[in-house]
């Protein structure tokens, strides 16, 4: 039995959908569905049962017949200024559920978070000298990615830890303010005919890497319970913000670009650049070809104009 924990959401839906194909349907999803309209990710999708994850964690014990856990669930608002929150949903519970896991031998393969390069200034390696978070949000992430490393090689179970780059795709509807800046421009497109971007968006570049790329990278390590460790998860590509405005451009008809002023919000707290490297995902194993942007959100924005961006 399979465990995907915030599997009503955007990455951890798309890895149940993932699993479905491949015929697993054993599957227990745990979330929190004070966001009700994640319940359209999973109308889909075959899986056993839900749970709620504040009743998952506190009954941990009355649970001892996992195979894997795919821990995906976690409070993503990079925006977020309640660390003490931030601590207890991102960093607390990932440690309780990686000790349960490591206890009863389940397989543990979760979410980690390109955000713990920070601006990038010493490359976008899996080492520490890398490693700079610069908001709590993607603190959390890094301090959990310690906290596994201390017993990587120790243990006799799986684990894995993918560092997502900027993830965009169907799915990801009910983020709001997180959800990628393609979701973000459909909706501008449909209210105004104009894509909003900020001052500068020519120079901000950042590894986007598709839904159906991060969900498959996920597979390889379910089918390959062997291979342990942290590995980035992007395209390996760096695409501008203006390219991203300019493709949808071409997809739509009377769609202009208006740049707008820079939010004091967000400075020294933006990823100017970012872009994976592969290079231990590919000593891994994992060969494929990630999909080029302009093949990913032209899949997407068909599914956004379809569905308003569900599979269904």
């Amino acid at each position: 039995m399979i465990v995907v924990t915030g599997g009503a959401g955007f990455i951890g839906s798309n890895i149940v959908r993932a699993l479905n194909k491949r015929g697993v349907g054993d599957i227990i999803i745990v979330d929190n569905l004070e966001n009700s309209k994640k319940h359209l990710n999973l109308n889909a999708l075959r899986f056993l049962d839900f749970v709620d994850k504040r009743d998952f964690i506190e009954n941990l014990d009355k649970f001892d017949s996992f195979d894997v856990i795919f821990h995906q669930g976690a409070c993503s608002n990079t925006l977020e200024q309640n660390g003490r929150y931030m601590m207890q949903n991102n960093y607390e519970y990932s440690k309780k559920l990686f000790e349960f896991a490591s206890k009863n031998n389940i397989r543990f393969i979760y979410a980690s978070s390109a955000s713990v390069y920070g601006n990038g200034e010493n490359g976008f390696k899996e080492e520490e000298k890398c490693e700079y978070p610069l908001n709590i949000y993607a603190f959390s992430k890094f301090l959990f990615d310690r906290y596994v490393n201390r017993f990587l090689g120790e243990l006799d179970i799986q684990v894995v830890g993918l560092r997502y780059f900027n993830v965009y795709g169907p799915n990801e509807a009910h983020k709001g303010r997180m959800a990628s800046v393609v979701y973000h421009f459909h909706n501008e497109i449909l209210e105004e005919e104009t894509i909003k971007l900020f001052e500068g968006s020519e120079n901000f570049k950042r590894d986007f890497v598709y839904i159906d790329d991060v969900a498959d990278v996920n597979m390889f390590f379910f089918e390959n319970p062997h291979k342990s460790g942290i590995f980035n998860v992007g395209s390996s590509k760096a695409e501008s913000f203006l390219k991203i405005a300019e493709i949808m451009q071409g997809l739509y008809k009377n769609v202009r670009i208006e740049f707008i002023k820079f939010p004091d919000e967000l400075k020294g707290k933006y990823q100017t650049f970012t872009q994976a490297d592969l290079s231990k995902l590919r000593e891994a194993g994992y060969m494929k070809k990630f999909t080029p942007l302009e093949v990913g959100v032209r899949q997407y924005v068909e599914i956004l104009k379809t569905s308003g961006g569900i599979l269904r």
